[in-house]
C-alpha cells in the first residue's frame, strides 16, 4: 500500500490555505484536465466534517466516480477525506497545515490500496503512483498560486 507525501510552502495565511484546499470549486478548476466535477453530496463551496462528495472524472480513458467523506476536521490545521466508494480498494488523504514564519507549510499524505491484489501492486509500480503524485502536485501548485495571488502575507 503506497503512501505519497508532498509538502509545499505557501506564502499565505494558514486559514486561506485550509479553505482553498477544501474548496469544491477550486478542486474542479485544478482538475479540469480530467473533466472532474462534483455530482453528488457537497457540489460547491467548502466541504465540512461528515459531508460527502461524489466526483466524476476521466482517468486512463475511463469515466469513473469516487465518493469520499470528511472524517476528521481540525480547522485550520487538518482535515481528512476517506474513500467511501470508487476505483481504489481504499484511500485516506490527510491534509495538514502548519503555520511557519512568512506563510504556511501544506502537506498531503495520500495512503491508498489499489484494487486487484498483485495486479494492482504492479500497476502502482508501473504507473499509478507516479500518476497520483502528478495529480496531487498539480492540485497543490494550483492552491499555492491562488493563495499567493490573492492573499499575500
Amino acid at each position: 500500500m503506497p503512501i505519497i507525501k508532498i509538502s509545499l510552502f505557501i506564502t499565505a495565511p494558514i486559514q486561506v490555505c485550509f479553505d482553498l484546499s477544501r474548496s469544491i470549486d477550486l478542486h474542479m478548476e485544478s482538475t479540469s484536465h480530467t473533466n472532474e466535477r462534483a455530482i453528488k453530496g457537497r457540489t460547491s463551496g467548502l466541504i465540512e466534517l461528515g459531508e460527502t462528495v461524489t466526483w466524476e472524472a476521466t482517468h486512463f480513458g475511463i469515466r469513473q466516480q469516487l465518493t469520499s467523506i470528511i472524517t476528521e476536521f481540525d480547522q485550520p490545521n487538518k482535515f481528512v477525506d476517506e474513500m467511501v466508494s470508487g476505483a481504489f480498494k481504499r484511500f485516506r488523504h490527510e491534509h495538514t497545515f502548519e503555520f511557519q514564519e512568512g506563510g504556511t507549510l501544506m502537506t498531503d499524505k495520500f495512503d491508498y490500496t489499489s484494487p486487484f491484489g498483485p495486479l494492482g501492486m504492479l500497476a502502482d509500480v508501473m504507473f499509478l503512483r507516479s500518476y497520483m503524485e502528478r495529480l496531487l502536485l498539480r492540485r497543490n501548485e494550483y492552491i499555492k498560486n491562488n493563495a499567493e495571488k490573492r492573499y499575500q502575507i
